[in-house]
């Protein structure tokens, strides 16, 4: 796990019923990522991502954007210790 990073993405703005979580899961495949995506209550969506600091960083400025439907206000960031266990990238209900 050396030169892995974690980091954990929360999504402002119009981000729920516009294919948030699938767009992101298609994107943290294609830049080797593993974690997890969902909406949360507040009107937020949640990424917990980890992987190798630049396609995280690449996965933090697609947020910003998202899919085509959305409209992003805001995307805060926190960086974790990476865990062992994380694999693949899904979708979480």
């Amino acid at each position: 796990m050396s030169g892995m990073k974690r980091a954990v993405i929360i999504v402002h703005g119009r981000v729920h019923g516009v294919f948030f979580r699938d767009s992101t899961m298609r994107k943290a495949r294609e830049l080797g990522l593993a974690g997890t995506v969902q909406n949360l209550p507040d009107g937020t969506v949640q990424i917990v991502a980890q992987g190798s600091p630049s396609a995280l960083n690449d996965l933090i400025l697609w947020a910003h954007e998202g899919p085509p439907a959305a409209v992003v206000r805001d995307v805060k960031t926190t960086y974790a210790s990476p865990e062992a266990d994380l694999d693949g990238f899904r979708i979480l209900f």
